[in-house]
């Protein structure tokens, strides 16, 4: 009996072929046991080495620290991270484990690194050593480089582009180009632009770069070399020893499977450690070791759960009882004490944070993320009463920094703690073969980080040497007064011009240094305007802060994409969304006298009004860049919104009241759509299903 042949099913694809598929600019390998136990071993040794030189830093100093750091991880990303898409399958016929399509032309991307990924480990490790050999007489030659200095230098350059290039996509690698080329044909301008300067050969570029500490081993390498990789162990400690169920459980249990419950639990905690680290990026890199598999089961995109976990860590610099190194500039010269900055920072801190849960709020209905519970729905008091410990770590960061212990040896005390701590859970207790693990994937985690912040430095070495950021911020201040001689537009446009000006200053150099040149050039711009001291002095320090969350160098959401392995720079974007109150709240400092109230100047009265009424604003502008006011929002109701934002923002009574009018006529608006709209309201038994994952796999 003849059969009719059915057609045959399309296989369904695995998580590591979607990822391959969609995942274009973070390619990163899934490596052979062979080559993957060989890249676990260096990735091993080099958190090691990253714990040793806590506590026994190296003799010749951070420079020759980072070179070793660099020669570790830099060859690692050309192993781990693939530099093609697709190949031509005839040009590779040994590889193992090549398939061809029906017409057998392409090959899927490999595993393993070819012979041109080994070529450029072996040279990055090679240029990365070379000065280690006589670093002394390597360093005494920065002013006078020799041929061989100035070509190790340009292929360093270009390798740590192509290692960028392979983690994050092109836009940062172009970005840097783009400022090379400004620091080589700069000279060219007319002499009288502003932009202009003297212009640098390649040997001055390449010994600049290489040879100083603006350029490569500048601060954003030493921020992934300390703080970042220290808190990327310390967070695969916690998720192998159970922290991490522990933490995905309890949050379950705390909000009973609501649907934004992922989204606050990241923004509470965010704040709870934030307000004593210090630290952004930090912050959300330990958030998001633990944060990001609840986030991903709940329907957050890799970006978007990359831009809540960056924007929940860049509040750690702007929330007492810390706010960063530039808060005690700041006390210094206002002549006034550390407390009184603190108290400048109560309100608008509140006010960041309220923005952001509202955004976690408004995402969580657009997008229809799944409530996320636990099969065994035991109560939060029962699960703190026999996994609470796994908190004394972070309780411990706390304490310890508190005292006045640098946050480096902090946390490594604290994941000391918890490798202790694990011993009272048999099923997680850190035995060997689990340490090993950790400190590999601590390691392994930050090798994007590394790539970008090392890209980063570049740009930091062209601001340097050219001027750009002083020259720029110059032009901008100047040009508001080309707008007219009204003193209210003038004062508007002066602020407008100093945040952007605060914000390139903020691309290329730390936040400390930031606000010490915007000081020094814009504050007196902003005095000159009638703005009062200490809140032209805070208005800066906010922006040099947000500048960490602005691409394309945002370190904080880099780190976070590390550890969710999405875009970088579209995580850069969602961070911006997410924080954008806290790029708006600023200029109500100095827009009007009642701003100051913002600060905690004047009245307790005045202090509560004017804190109400932003937060409105807050709420208007969550409205508006979220799409969503008691539902769907349309254009029309997203531009009335933002409307009455800004209009409450300009604290005085005929703005405030416009401000009001505004959002009362969306609201009018967004209410009488809904009521036509009725009818397609879907049932209460067509609500969306809630994901049931069990606790077993809640670690997975």
């Amino acid at each position: 009996m003849s059969m009719a042949m059915a057609p045959s099913e399309p296989r369904q694809r695995s998580t590591e072929e979607l990822v391959a598929e969609f995942d274009q600019e973070r390619p990163a390998r899934k490596l052979s046991p062979g080559v993957s136990a060989a890249v676990s071993a260096v990735c091993a040794s080099l958190s090691v080495f990253a714990l040793y030189a806590i506590f026994f830093p190296v003799a010749k100093g951070t420079q020759y620290y980072l070179a070793i750091f660099l020669a570790g991880t830099l060859p690692l990303i050309f192993l781990t991270h693939r530099g093609t898409v697709r190949v031509p399958a005839l040009l590779l016929p040994w590889r193992r484990g090549d398939r061809t399509t029906a017409a057998g032309r392409t090959a899927v991307r490999h595993d393993n690194p070819g012979w041109i990924d080994w070529l450029l480990a072996a040279a990055a490790l090679a240029v990365c050593i070379y000065p280690l050999l006589e670093f002394d007489a390597f360093i005494e030659r920065r002013q006078l480089p020799t041929a061989l200095d100035t070509a190790v230098g340009i292929v360093i350059i270009l390798l740590v582009l192509e290692a960028c290039r392979r983690t994050t996509g092109w836009v940062l690698p172009a970005f840097c180009a783009t400022f090379l080329l400004y620091a080589y044909y700069g000279g060219l301008l007319p002499y009288d632009w502003s932009l202009a300067h003297g212009g640098f050969d390649v040997d001055a570029i390449a010994a600049h770069f290489f040879m100083g500490t603006d350029g490569v081993y500048g601060v954003p390498l030493n921020v992934a070399g300390t703080y970042i990789v220290l808190f990327t162990i310390f967070g695969a400690v916690l998720d192998i020893s159970g922290a991490g169920k522990f933490f995905i459980d309890l949050s379950f249990a705390a909000f009973r499977g609501s649907r934004s419950a992922p989204g606050r639990t990241v923004t509470a905690a965010g704040f709870l450690l934030g307000t004593v680290s210090g630290s952004g990026t930090a912050t959300a890199v330990s958030l998001g070791s633990v944060a990001w598999p609840v986030l991903r089961r709940a329907g957050y995109s890799k970006e978007q759960g990359g831009g809540v976990l960056a924007a929940a860590g860049i509040g750690a610099i702007l929330s007492p009882p810390t706010l960063g190194a530039a808060a005690f500039i700041i006390a210094e010269y206002l002549k006034e004490s550390y407390l009184t900055v603190l108290l400048y920072a109560l309100v608008p801190t509140l006010l960041y944070y309220l923005g952001i849960l509202l955004a976690v709020e408004i995402d969580a209905r657009k997008h229809h993320a799944q409530p996320v519970v636990a099969e065994e729905r035991t109560s939060a008091l029962r699960l703190l009463g026999r996994f609470g410990y796994h908190f004394l770590p972070l309780f411990m960061i706390v304490g310890f920094m508190a005292m006045g212990l640098p946050p480096f040896k902090a946390v490594v005390y604290a994941t000391a703690l918890q490798f202790v701590l694990s011993f009272l859970d048999p099923r997680h207790r850190m035995t060997p073969q689990r340490l090993y693990a950790a400190l590999a994937e601590g390691s392994r985690s930050v090798l994007p980080v590394v790539a970008t912040c090392a890209a980063a430095g570049i740009i930091v070495a062209v601001v340097s040497q050219t001027g750009l950021g002083l020259n720029l911020a110059s032009v901008i201040v100047d040009a508001a007064g080309v707008f007219g001689d009204n003193a209210t537009t003038e004062l508007v446009l002066t602020v407008l011009f100093a945040a952007v000006s605060v914000s390139v200053l903020g691309l290329a150099v730390p936040v400390t240094a930031s606000f010490i040149i915007a000081a020094v050039i814009i504050a007196p711009a902003l005095l000159s305007l009638g703005v009062a001291t200490h809140e032209a002095y805070m208005f800066i320090f906010y922006y040099a802060v947000l500048s960490e969350v602005s691409p394309p160098t945002a370190m904080a959401a880099a780190a976070s994409a590390a550890i969710t392995g999405g875009n970088p720079m579209r995580t850069m974007v969602a961070t911006w969304k997410y924080s954008l109150p806290a790029f708006l709240v600023p200029f109500a400092f100095v827009l009007t006298d009642n701003g100051s109230q913002l600060l905690g100047k004047g009245s307790l009265s005045g202090v509560v009004w004017t804190t109400a009424v932003s937060a409105v604003a807050v709420a208007a502008l969550a409205a508006a860049t979220g799409g969503r006011l008691f539902g769907p929002a349309g254009p029309a109701v997203r531009a009335l919104c933002a409307v009455a934002a800004l209009c409450l923002l300009y604290l005085e009574p005929a703005a405030i009241t416009a401000g009001f009018a505004a959002l009362a006529l969306a609201v009018g608006v967004r209410l009488v759509r809904r009521r036509q709209h009725t009818h397609t309201v879907p049932a209460a038994g067509e609500d969306r299903p809630v994901e049931t994952i069990s606790e077993g796999k809640l670690s997975s």
